[in-house]
Order: C-alpha cells, then sequence, then structure tokens
C-alpha cells in the first residue's frame, strides 16, 4: 500500500485556498485542507472537501470534442486548437472583434482570469469581457 499526501490548490474559485490529496496506490481518494496554508488557514468550503469527488469523476472529460456532422467526437489538442482559431478568425473577419466575448469563471485563479481579459482585448481586440460572479 503506498500512501501519499500531494499538495495542491483548490479549483473551485480564485482564493487559491491550500489543498491535501490523499493518494492510495495512485488513486485519488479524499481532500484535506492544508493547516499551514495562509489563504485558507486548516479550513475548506464544502466546494473544496469534496474537490476530490470532481477530479475523479466520470463524466469528467479528458480530451477536447469538436462536432463533427453534428456528433461530438474526440480531438487531439492539436485540432482543436486548431478548429477554434480558425471559427475566431473567421467570425472576427465577417463580423469584426467586438462580435466576440470573452466570460471568465470563478473557477480559476485571478492570474488565469487577467490572462482571459488580456487575450480578449490584445489577441480578439475586444474589450467584451465578463466574468461569472456578476451573473
Amino acid at each position: 500500500m503506498d500512501f501519499k499526501l500531494i499538495p495542491s490548490t483548490c479549483s473551485y474559485c480564485g482564493t487559491g485556498c491550500g489543498v491535501l490529496f490523499q493518494v492510495m496506490d495512485g488513486r485519488l481518494i479524499d481532500t484535506l485542507p492544508m493547516k499551514t496554508h495562509p489563504v485558507n488557514e486548516g479550513k475548506l468550503c464544502i466546494k473544496g472537501w469534496n474537490l476530490h469527488e470532481h477530479v475523479i469523476s466520470d463524466k469528467r472529460l479528458k480530451s477536447p470534442m469538436i462536432k463533427k456532422d453534428g456528433e461530438l467526437q474526440e480531438s487531439s489538442w492539436d485540432e482543436a486548437i486548431r478548429v477554434t482559431a480558425d471559427k475566431f478568425k473567421s467570425i472576427i473577419n465577417e463580423h469584426g472583434p467586438d462580435s466576440v466575448g470573452v466570460l471568465a469563471s470563478a473557477k480559476i485563479t485571478n492570474e488565469e482570469n487577467y490572462l482571459a481579459q488580456k487575450f480578449a482585448r490584445a489577441v480578439i481586440g475586444t474589450n467584451n469581457v465578463d466574468h461569472c460572479a456578476r451573473l
């Protein structure tokens, strides 16, 4: 029996609580709060306590999906990124950059949210950025 505690950061919101994943024989089995973490000081919300259930869920997507002939099919990351980029270019060329909007998420870090708005403004060329916490 091989048991490990693996430190990580909770992914449910941008707060950045420290968690310890309990891993037995290479399989994630539970989540604990990190007692010494300066953000959550040994506490977790209900979502954080159940983080491992999201990670190991059989409903979780494990690869990109692309709709082909009306059906979702697995694809490689390279293909999914290429299809997405081509679609963005097509929409922007036809309707302009303000026809695209970016909706950020509370399930990513503040740094990732910053990158999402930077992507919208610097790459896409739009100020149409919003956040799900406002909805």
